[in-house]
C-alpha cells in the first residue's frame, strides 16, 4: 500500500492539492503554476517531503489540451513507482453552466484521496485525476488552421497527334512549388496536389546545357529524345533553353524596392525573421551603385527607407533589422507606395523592380487575385517589374503570389530556409533582376506520320491558344540572364503497344490528306521559340527540327530530369507512370547525378526518401 511509504501528512496535503487541480478544471482552467505554488507551500523546499529511499516527486508542469478533450501533464512519480515517467489526466474544462457548487466540496474532497490512494494500483475513480505511463498515451499536436490556397487545376491530357498536332504554352522560370513540396515532405506530410506545379520543380534544378557565346543571341535551343523510364513503349523528348549569363557589373544600374509584410501573421519564425535574413543576404549581393528603398505594410503601409545608394549599406541594414510585425494586411495600400516610389527611382538606361516579400495574406484594401493582376499589369507597362517572394505555412496564398508574379514580369520564389534565400537572392540574383529576353513562347508541332500520341508534363497553367504563338500583343514569360528553362514530352510512336486512343469508324489520318512532305516524313516534331529583347515590341524566332536519334542533351541530364518530372507526377497522383514509384525515381536520380557542385541533386535524393513514408 502506499501509506506504507509516505507519511499520513503528506497523502493528506497531497489530496488537498489534487483536489484543488480538480476544481480548477471544473472552473475551465487548470493554472499548474498556482499549484506549483500551492505545492511550494506544503513544504519548506518546494517538494513533497521525500520517503525514507530519498527520492522525490516533481511539481506538474505546464497543461496541454489534447484533441480527446483532457488535459494532460507529465509527471515524476519516481516516489510512487520506481523510474516510470506517468502523465496525470484530468477530465476536459466543462461548460460554464457546470461549475462545482460549494456543497460538492466535500464529495470531491473524498474522490480525490481516493484516487490518490489507487494511484499504485492504476483504478482511479471517474472524474479524478488519473496516472498513466507517458508511453500509453499519444501527444496529439495542436495544428494552425490550414488557409492556405493554390489554384487548382487539371493534369495535360494525352492528345491525338492526327487531331491536335501542335502544342503551345509560355515558358516558366518559377521554382516556389519545389522549395514548397520540400517543405511539406520535410514536415512529414505529402503536398496537396494542386500545390504541385511539375514544371517548377524540374525547373528548380540547372541541366548541362550550352551556353550561347554572345548576347545578340541570347538564347541556345538543345533537344533530345531517349526511352521513357517508367513505359518502354514512349519516348521522352526534353526541351531545353539557356539563356545566356551576363555578368553582374556588365548589368545597368538596378533600383529595387523591397516591398515588405509586417502584418501579425508574419511573427512566426520562418516569416519575418527568415524574410529579415534574405534581404540581407540581398544586400551583400548588389553593388554600391544599386539603389534600394523600403516598403511596409499592415494595418496600413509606409516608407521604412527612402532611395538609398547600396554603399550606404549600414543605413539599409538598420532599416531592415528594425522590423517588427504586427496589424491586418493592406497588401495594396503597400504596392501603391511600392510603385509610387520605383516611379521616382527610374532613370534613363535603369532597370527597376519591387520585390515583395509576404506569406500571401491580402486583407485590406483591394483583396481579390483578378483585381490585383490587372492592377500589377497596368503597372508592369509602365516599366517596373514586380517578383514574389513567398514565407511561412498556415496562410500562404500561393494562388495569388502566382497570379502577381506573372502578371508583373517577375519571378515567385518561396523561401522556407536560410539555404533557399541565398540560392535566389545570391547564387541566382543577376538571373532573378535582370531579364534577358520577355514574352518567350514555346510551339511545338508533332508530325502524324511518325508519333501518334503526345503529352506535355506540367506547364497547365501556362498554356497558351495555338494562335497566341505568333500574337506579339499576348503576353508571357520572361528570362533572366543565365536562366534555363527545361520542358519534357512524353511522346507515343505511331504504331507502339502503348497508344491509347482506339482507331475510329470514320476518322481519316490526317496526313492521308495533308501527306508530310519527304524531307520531313522522318521527323517526330518541330520545335519553335519565340521572344522579345527587352523593350522591343516585335518577336523573334528560333526553329529546331527533332528527329528520334535526336540527342543534343547529355543522356543522364535527360534521366535525371525524368526522375523529377516522375516525382512530380506521383506527388499529383498521376495516371500515366503505371507501376512507378518514388523507390523508382530514386533509383533513376541517384544513377544519373551529373554534375551537383551545390548539392540540391543530393537534396532531392532526400525528399524522394521522405516521399516514400510521408503521410497525405
Amino acid at each position: 500500500m502506499l501509506s506504507k511509504h509516505l507519511p499520513k501528512a503528506v497523502l493528506i496535503s497531497s489530496a488537498s492539492i489534487v483536489t484543488i487541480a480538480f476544481v480548477a478544471v471544473a472552473s475551465q482552467t487548470v493554472d499548474w503554476q498556482q499549484l506549483a505554488r500551492t505545492f511550494d507551500g506544503a513544504t519548506t523546499s518546494g517538494r513533497v517531503p521525500a520517503p525514507d529511499d530519498g527520492k522525490t516527486v516533481a511539481s506538474p508542469p505546464e497543461r496541454r489540451v489534447s484533441n480527446d478533450k483532457t488535459v494532460s501533464a507529465p509527471v515524476e512519480t519516481d516516489a510512487l513507482i520506481e523510474s516510470e515517467t506517468f502523465i496525470a489526466e484530468v477530465p476536459a474544462p466543462a461548460p460554464a453552466k457546470q461549475r462545482v457548487a460549494a456543497g460538492e466540496q466535500k464529495s470531491l474532497n473524498d474522490q480525490a484521496t481516493g484516487g490518490l490512494m489507487s494511484l499504485h494500483s492504476g483504478a482511479a475513480p471517474q472524474g479524478v485525476v488519473r496516472l498513466q505511463k507517458a508511453e500509453e498515451l499519444s501527444a496529439p499536436v495542436l495544428q494552425e488552421p490550414d488557409r492556405e490556397k493554390f489554384a487548382s487545376f487539371e493534369a495535360n491530357p494525352l492528345k491525338r497527334t492526327s487531331a491536335e498536332p501542335v502544342s503551345t504554352f509560355s515558358i516558366d522560370v518559377d521554382t516556389a512549388s519545389y522549395s514548397y513540396v520540400r517543405s511539406t515532405l520535410t514536415g512529414g506530410r505529402l503536398p496537396k496536389p494542386d500545390a504541385v506545379r511539375v514544371e517548377e520543380i524540374i525547373n528548380y534544378f540547372d541541366y548541362d546545357y550550352t551556353v550561347p557565346e554572345t548576347k545578340e543571341t541570347p538564347f541556345a535551343t538543345h533537344v533530345s529524345v531517349v526511352e521513357t523510364p517508367w513505359n518502354k513503349h514512349t519516348k521522352l523528348m526534353q526541351v531545353g533553353i539557356q539563356g545566356y549569363k551576363v555578368p553582374l557589373a556588365e548589368l545597368p544600374p538596378q533600383n529595387l524596392v523591397f516591398l515588405i509584410d509586417t502584418s501579425g501573421s508574419m511573427a512566426d519564425a520562418n516569416k519575418l525573421p527568415l524574410l529579415q535574413q534574405s534581404f540581407r543576404l540581398l544586400l551583400s549581393s548588389l553593388r554600391d551603385e544599386d539603389e534600394v528603398a523600403i516598403v511596409t505594410y499592415a494595418g496600413s503601409s509606409g516608407t521604412l527607407l527612402e532611395p538609398t545608394k547600396v554603399a550606404d549599406k549600414a543605413l539599409i541594414l538598420d532599416k531592415i533589422n528594425s522590423l517588427t510585425s504586427g496589424g491586418s494586411t493592406a497588401g495594396h495600400a503597400g504596392l501603391k507606395g511600392a510603385y509610387a516610389l520605383a516611379d521616382k527611382m527610374t532613370g534613363d538606361g535603369e532597370q527597376t523592380r519591387i520585390i515583395l516579400a509576404t506569406d500571401g495574406d491580402f486583407n485590406v484594401g483591394l483583396a481579390d487575385t483578378d483585381s490585383l493582376k490587372r492592377y500589377v499589369e497596368e503597372q508592369r507597362k509602365k516599366g517596373t517589374a514586380l517578383s514574389v517572394l513567398g514565407f511561412g505555412r498556415g496562410n500562404y496564398n500561393d494562388e495569388l503570389m502566382q497570379a502577381l508574379a506573372q502578371n508583373g514580369q517577375g519571378v515567385a520564389a518561396y523561401i522556407d530556409t536560410l539555404s533557399e534565400a541565398r540560392k535566389v537572392l545570391v547564387d541566382q540574383v543577376v538571373s532573378s533582376i535582370s531579364m534577358i529576353a520577355q514574352d518567350v513562347k514555346i510551339q511545338v508541332e508533332f508530325n502524324p506520320n511518325t508519333v501518334s500520341e503526345y503529352r506535355l508534363i506540367g506547364y497547365e497553367t501556362r498554356a497558351l491558344r495555338n494562335e497566341d504563338f505568333k500574337n506579339d500583343k499576348v503576353d508571357a514569360g520572361d528570362i533572366g540572364a543565365g536562366h534555363n528553362v527545361t520542358a519534357l514530352y512524353e511522346i507515343t510512336p505511331v504504331g507502339s503497344p502503348a497508344e491509347k486512343f482506339s482507331d475510329l469508324r470514320y476518322d481519316k489520318r490526317f496526313e492521308e490528306v495533308n501527306p508530310v512532305r519527304g524531307q520531313y516524313s522522318g521527323e517526330l516534331a518541330f520545335v519553335k521559340l519565340r521572344y522579345k529583347t527587352p523593350g522591343e515590341t516585335k518577336s523573334k524566332l528560333i526553329e529546331t527540327p527533332v528527329n528520334a536519334d535526336t540527342r543534343g542533351i547529355p543522356i543522364t541530364e535527360t534521366r535525371f530530369a525524368a526522375a523529377v518530372a516522375s516525382f512530380g507526377q506521383l506527388l499529383k497522383g498521376s495516371d500515366y507512370l503505371g507501376d512507378w514509384d518514388f523507390a523508382a525515381a530514386e533509383n533513376l536520380a541517384r544513377g544519373n547525378m551529373g554534375a551537383d557542385s551545390l548539392g540540391y541533386r543530393a537534396e532531392f535524393l532526400t525528399l524522394l526518401r521522405l516521399a516514400q513514408v510521408a503521410q497525405r
